[in-house]
């Protein structure tokens, strides 16, 4: 199993809106890529100056699973619109047994 988690750090211009769209671009792609297994979308509620402002966490059966995921057509959508509204991100990739 792949755990793939990445957390966003949005620009301030229109950020909750930008927030809430991204949320449910990505909470669609569950069921629209067939190698993701499950994904959690979440928005931060922490004020603290080091938070993130959105997470996801996905799983794959293996590294070919994150791969696909990665080229997915549906992925990409949502690719292209989260760089348009973010400043920066940060990724983990890790196998579990």
């Amino acid at each position: 199993m792949v755990v793939h988690i990445v957390m966003f750090k949005f620009k301030e211009e229109n950020k909750k809106a930008n927030m809430i769209q991204a949320k449910q671009m990505l909470d669609n792609l569950m069921g629209t890529v067939p190698s993701l297994r499950s994904m959690d979308v979440g928005m931060n509620f922490c004020e603290e100056e080091r938070a993130m402002d959105l997470s996801i966490i996905t799983s794959f059966e293996g590294r070919e699973g994150l791969d696909a995921y990665a080229v997915h057509p549906e992925h990409l959508k949502v690719v292209d619109f989260i760089k348009s509204v973010v400043e920066y991100s940060k990724v983990v990739d890790y196998e579990r047994a």
